[in-house]
């Protein structure tokens, strides 16, 4: 707005350099007059506004900046600014003069010939032409050389120097304040040496009317210019750090995927375990009927009772309690992984916000209303749940609750009643089979064609071992298959639950910062074509 507001005043130019570069004597020579005060030491320990009056005199202005008025034909259309240097004892002054140039329409930095290029004015320069500024290079003091030579050689010198640092190549005037005021003050002979017209021509002809008007509106543009690209270097701050937050809920999405192909393919092997165990007892189960239902055999099997007990004790036998350790394996297994999920969550979490703040060393904190301060509280929101879960997490309550799924899926086969164990599902499940086994014995014993029926009910035996096993097979896996879906799918939720606001807020703050900074992109493109526009004099 202020420098809007500047398009209805005088054009502005500004001059600044160290303390000792000659500003004074320099603006003296271009006045014609010693309006401003010469020294050894810093004699501006002020910024001084220099105008157009019916008298000389000086006032005190606003911010600190004093106006001195003279009746000089030059400040009719140019005011001037005469500035501490930039390298000025008093930090104040060095600071006023940094506030003063972005409202300058033109800057006028003199370098001395005998320390051309400072460190501190190389610093100054650069924030000069973060604002967008026209700078004009004035080499002062050359009637300090000894030749011609050694003038080129410094001229060289501060042109590369101002190359590298501003870009593209400023105007550059070396001049002789000294010898300027000394030829307009009785020494008309000096003039040429001081090489003080190429610069005055500059002034009053390059920075005519249509010159001065051009660069008057190039001022606001470089102001806006300057604040836009700040702006943009800090919304794509704020996309960047959004962009490493997408990057962990990225990789905590691929664990998941990842997590979730691993437990599958244990879950199976460990079921695997459960199948090998069936299909041993169908084998020895097998290996019985052809050992004890034959004809040799037959006075042996009268005895239904001891029969039966050397079924359940070499066919049945440990079945049910390896069936139960594996349960109870695989359970604790679930439960294990459960936990370790949470505790990777929990260490990516903690791992970003360590990083977030490594980020903002030294500073008190995010502001509240900030983008940082928003994802820094959901990071923290996020962080506490899943510590929170993993500090709470009952292992044996959990192993509980899903022991007594894993029970309920043997209930579910129908092959045993609701609050029985294992080994009385499986016994239930080969009872059918004793029964049919045994039930034709007093048959065999009494028919003549016991030699056939015998072989048959063997075979028979035998399959229906194999049914009765296969359904128990089936339906148990399948039930602590959807038993351990069912986990999987809680345990994801939980996570995507407590993670959700977070993912939320990366992807409508990714959003809405895009948008800006293509605004904010736009903005810049079209202040650099004017810009162009009016560097290139079509005005």
């Amino acid at each position: 707005v202020d420098s809007i507001q500047q398009l209805d005043e005088l054009f502005l130019l500004v001059i600044a350099g160290e303390f000792n570069s000659g500003k004074s004597s320099f603006i003296n020579a271009l006045l014609g007059q010693n309006l401003q005060k010469e020294g050894v030491t810093p004699t501006t320990d002020k910024i001084h506004l220099l105008k157009y009056g019916a008298d000389t005199a000086q006032v005190p202005g606003d911010r600190g900046v004093w106006v001195r008025t003279a009746p000089i034909e030059l400040l009719r259309q140019i005011s001037i600014v005469d500035t501490p240097g930039t390298n000025a004892i008093l930090r104040e002054h060095e600071a006023l003069t940094a506030e003063f140039i972005p409202r300058s329409d033109l800057v006028l930095f003199l370098t001395s010939s005998d320390r051309p290029f400072t460190e501190s004015e190389r610093n100054f320069l650069s924030q000069i032409k973060e604002w967008g500024k026209k700078i004009v290079l004035v080499l002062n003091k050359i009637d300090l050389f000894s030749s011609d030579e050694e003038l080129e050689q410094v001229i060289q010198f501060v042109t590369e120097s101002a190359q590298r640092l501003i870009g593209d190549i400023p105007a550059i005037f070396p001049v002789s304040a000294r010898l300027a005021q000394q030829a307009k003050h009785g020494k008309p002979e000096v003039w040429n040496a001081s090489r003080f017209e190429a610069l005055e021509r500059y002034v009053t002809e390059t920075l005519d009317d249509n010159g001065r008007f051009r660069l008057k509106l190039l001022n606001p543009i470089g102001v806006g210019s300057k604040l836009v690209g700040k702006q943009i270097d800090s919304v794509q701050h704020d996309l960047d750090s959004l962009s490493d937050d997408s990057s962990l809920l990225d990789d905590i999405q691929r664990q998941m995927v990842y997590y979730n192909d691993d437990m599958q393919r244990n879950f199976r092997a460990r079921l695997g375990e459960i199948d090998n165990i069936l299909f041993s007892m169908e084998k020895r189960g097998n290996e019985f009927f052809d050992e004890r239902m034959r004809i040799g055999r037959i006075p042996d099997l009268i005895n239904s009772s001891r029969v039966q007990r050397d079924f359940e004790q070499e066919v049945v036998g440990e079945t049910a309690r390896e069936i139960d350790t594996r349960v109870g394996e695989l359970v604790d297994w679930m439960v294990e992984q459960d936990l370790r999920q949470w505790t990777a969550v929990s260490g990516h979490l903690a791992k970003r916000k360590a990083e977030h703040v490594d980020r903002v060393v030294g500073e008190s904190g995010p502001r509240e209303g900030t983008l940082a301060y928003d994802r820094q509280r959901l990071i923290d929101s996020i962080g506490r749940a899943t510590q929170q879960a993993v500090a709470s997490y009952d292992k044996q309550r959990e192993a509980a609750q899903l022991a007594s799924s894993a029970r309920q899926a043997v209930v579910n086969t129908g092959l045993a009643g609701v609050g029985v164990g294992l080994g009385t599902a499986l016994a239930l499940a080969t009872t059918a089979v004793w029964l049919d086994v045994t039930g034709v014995l007093a048959g065999v014993m009494a028919a003549t064609l016991g030699l056939l029926i015998l072989p048959s009910r063997r075979n028979r035996a035998k399959l229906e071992l194999a049914q009765k096993l296969a359904t128990l097979r089936h339906k148990l896996v399948t039930n602590l298959t959807e038993q351990f879906e069912r986990e999987m799918r809680r345990g994801a939720q939980r996570i995507e639950d407590t993670v959700a606001p977070f993912a939320r807020f990366v992807r409508a703050e990714e959003e809405k910062l895009t948008e800006q900074r293509d605004v904010l992109v736009e903005l810049e493109a079209h202040l650099t074509g004017m810009r162009r526009y009016l560097e290139g004099g079509e005005v």
